[in-house]
């Protein structure tokens, strides 16, 4: 948690529009790890190994955990930064968030 200030700031200074497709990849790469690691320490999460039929490989890596309700589920954090890309500019928050509410990590006030 301590950490996510100092990443939104690196993120904040880092010139995206002058980005080539190799910045990408290791932002990418990068946002990844730090989102799968504070799963991990925060709720306990763990990487797993999903079946994935339709991908080239037939598998994917996932992080699952328990959510507060004790189903367990997963998300693709690949996915969840890829999505992140797509709403600049990249909100570190937003990404952590997003993971959470997929894998049942929040409470839902109505």
């Amino acid at each position: 948690m301590t950490l996510i200030p100092a990443l939104q700031h690196y993120v904040d200074r880092l010139p995206l529009e002058e980005f080539e497709q190799s910045d990408w990849v290791t932002l990418h790469a990068d946002l990844v790890s730090y989102l799968a690691e504070f799963l991990i320490r925060r709720y306990g999460a763990s990487w797993e190994v999903a079946d994935d039929p339709d991908g080239p490989v037939g598998y994917q890596y996932v992080i699952e955990a328990t959510g507060f309700d004790g189903v367990v589920r997963r998300v693709d954090p690949f996915a969840v930064v890829a999505g992140e890309f797509q709403e600049l500019p990249v909100e570190v928050v937003r990404m952590l968030a997003t993971a959470e509410y997929a894998l049942g990590l929040t409470v839902v006030v109505e």
